[in-house]
């Protein structure tokens, strides 16, 4: 039977859930610490093989990307650029029903997306136009998870915000297959979204070659979109160089659940989080004793018919929590403690929980609000914020594509209005050459009214 970790006050769900989330806390799977060893020759941190692995890029360009691409992955194909007839007969591969749901989601998308593109303004006062000008950025650079598998709703979800925004180059770099071809699930997507440039490179690697350009790779402004545990630690090495979205750690869902839930569904909100990876977390904060007595066991039935099911037990077992709350004020005081990616309101009354919500990527308000549509239909973005950063950040919206200049024109009256107060403030910090700099034009200005 699984064995599901669970607390049975908001004391001990504080001391199971809000404790090592942070990238460098997380314990690596034995496996992944064994490949690490037999990869490298030694016993390294993922920290460790990030830093060495974006340390070469940097230095080394295309040679580095070749040498880590062999070692880690076994090959390295080329070109790294997939070639324009390679994408355009994707869309020939993709079964049509599979191809015509895409091209619904990537309208819905953009349709979504459009609605907030937030345009410059100006205000025009006797003090002068002030205002800002938002402008988006010129070169992107997506990181679309792939290799075993093929994630085409992740490259729809990132790139067609770009679009949105007004960014004139997208590129998108994601794991080829063994033979190094890209899935033509991937390829039809980037079709759809008109992105600029696809390579077949992933990890640290991709996201190294993206931040600091190499001869194969452009340079780019800013890098988004999901990974793995060691794309996250590469991007947060890079951050500063370029602009990232977000760290982004393992993906997590909590669901709060009262006595009317079904623990069907429950069970199924539960297993859809804990599919994805080993080191997902799948949370439930119940009311309810029923459901927690009841919850083992349906799962266990439903983990019988999924093709990941050992990953997803791996998950619940050793990342996902119960914890059985007094009432449902209670539940959301330890939810917004918590975070989460995705916030499930599996109650009776969903809507009068909304107001209670203060920290979280995504609300799913009720049953029939699976997360599972939003990870792929619903219109915004699925990517969102993890490791409880929904404290202080958002899911990607058209606003992480594009950058602000503020605009100052002042007039004549402007500059006598505010001008001695600038010059006044500048003298009290002691910074004359300031105050100066403002002096000298009243002075020239006179008596202007």
């Amino acid at each position: 039977m699984l064995r599901l970790r669970i607390a049975r006050s908001i004391e001990e769900g504080r001391r199971l859930l809000l404790s090592h989330r942070e990238l460098d806390q997380l314990a690596i799977p034995a496996a992944v610490a064994e490949r690490i060893e037999d990869t490298f020759g030694e016993k390294l941190t993922p920290q460790e093989v990030v830093e060495r692995i974006v340390s070469a890029v940097r230095a080394e360009g295309d040679a580095a990307l070749e040498r880590y691409c062999r070692l880690i992955d076994g090959a390295f194909h080329e070109p790294l650029r997939v070639g324009p007839e390679e994408m355009a007969a994707a869309r020939a591969e993709v079964p049509a029903a599979l191809l015509s749901a895409l091209e619904l989601v990537a309208d819905r998308i953009m349709e979504f997306h459009r609605k907030s593109v937030r345009q410059s303004w100006m205000e025009t006062t006797p003090q002068g136009v002030f205002g800002q000008l938002l402008r988006p950025l010129e070169r992107v650079g997506l990181y679309v998870p792939g290799g075993t598998a093929a994630y085409p709703s992740s490259l729809l979800m990132s790139a067609l915000p770009a679009r949105a925004a007004g960014v004139s180059e997208v590129v998108v770099c994601t794991p080829p297959l063994k033979d190094g071809s890209v899935s033509p699930m991937v390829l039809a997507a980037a079709s759809l979204a008109g992105v600029t440039a696809l390579y077949r490179l992933g990890g640290a690697q991709a996201i190294a070659a993206m931040a600091y350009g190499t001869p194969s790779v452009p340079r780019v402004d800013k890098i988004l979109g999901p990974g793995n545990l060691f794309v996250a630690l590469a991007k947060r090495m890079v951050s500063g160089v370029v602009g990232i979205d977000s760290i982004a750690g393992p993906t997590e869902t909590l669901v709060v659940a009262d006595g009317s839930a079904e623990v069907e569904y429950v069970a199924a909100d539960l297993l859809a989080q804990a599919e994805h990876d080993p080191l997902a977390q799948p949370v439930l904060i119940t009311t309810s004793e029923r459901l927690l007595d009841q919850l083992p066991e349906e799962i266990e039935i439903q983990l019988a018919t999924l093709n990941r099911s050992a990953t997803a037990r791996e998950s619940l077992e050793h990342r996902g929590a119960v914890v059985l709350v007094r009432d449902l004020a209670e539940a959301m005081l330890l939810a917004n403690e918590y975070a989460p990616e995705h916030l499930c309101l599996e109650v009776s009354n969903p809507w009068s929980l909304l107001d209670s919500v203060r920290a979280a990527g995504g609300v799913f308000v009720g049953s029939a609000s699976v997360e599972a549509l939003g990870d792929y239909v619903a219109g915004p973005s699925h990517v969102m914020p993890t490791g409880g950063s929904a404290r202080f950040s958002s899911p990607l919206t058209v606003e992480d594509f594009m950058k602000i200049s503020s605009l100052f024109a002042v007039s004549p009256i402007g500059l006598r209005d505010l001008g001695p107060i600038a010059a006044r403030i500048a003298k009290a910090e002691g910074l004359d050459a300031h105050a100066a700099s403002v002096m000298r034009r009243l002075d020239r200005l006179g008596g202007v009214g």
